[in-house]
């Protein structure tokens, strides 16, 4: 919900698009942008219920504004998903339901997954996976830590360094040893870091297929 991850969003469904459409094509598509402090602040607190009225009064008003269908552009958030859909009558289109028929459609089973602490420990994101027909790979608590530190102090700021990708990197390498057969980059900004270059084992990176997913549904 950073701004960083709504400008990664924008950008894909432009570029995608253009690679489908040709020409001057572009997306029509509304964006209600959050203060993110605000979100984090709430979190942090475990105040989720008064996050869920936020999060529920903007996807009111992108339905009132014309929008056909909703995507939320962060993760962790989808921990409201319920709660946000309250009285909207537009569909939402679910960032775990997409990556999870991304990874079978692929042929693989054991997705390890990076993001915030919230994502990898509660149930909202790993059951959907699981309720997929997956098995998904958690990281061991100190690299869980360190993920989401990096998130929030380091990504969803716009910073990105050398150091943290290698942190990165190497939580993906034990993920590997531990049986994982590809990678679920589980936070919109977690792609700043990691790539299909840099991991190696297949990469499912959620903004890209989200992205990917919204236009396909678009276009249908």
């Amino acid at each position: 919900m950073s701004a960083a991850s709504t400008q990664t969003y924008y950008h894909e469904l432009c570029r995608l698009t253009r690679e489908r459409l040709g020409g001057l094509h572009s997306p029509e598509l509304l964006i209600r942008s959050i203060d993110f402090a605000r979100i984090e602040s709430l979190q942090m607190r475990g105040e989720w219920a008064e996050a869920g009225k936020i999060l529920n009064k903007e996807a009111l008003a992108l339905e009132r504004g014309g929008a056909e269908f909703l995507i939320l552009a962060t993760n962790t958030m989808h921990k409201l998903a319920e709660v946000m859909m309250q009285n909207v009558d537009i569909p939402l289109l679910h960032i775990a339901e997409a990556t999870a028929k991304c990874i079978k459609e692929k042929g693989l089973n054991s997705p390890a997954i990076m993001a915030t602490s919230f994502t990898m420990e509660q149930s909202f994101y790993i059951d959907r996976l699981v309720a997929s027909g997956l098995s998904p790979i958690i990281p061991n608590s100190e690299d869980r830590q360190t993920i989401h530190r990096i998130i929030y102090d380091e990504l969803c700021k716009e910073v990105v360094r050398p150091e943290s990708e290698a942190l990165y990197i190497q939580i993906s390498e034990r993920l590997k040893e531990s049986g994982a057969d590809s990678l679920i980059l589980g936070c919109t900004e977690v792609g700043m870091l990691l790539n299909n270059e840099n991991v190696s084992m297949p990469v499912f990176d959620t903004t890209l297929i989200h992205c990917e997913e919204a236009l396909n549904v678009a276009l249908a």
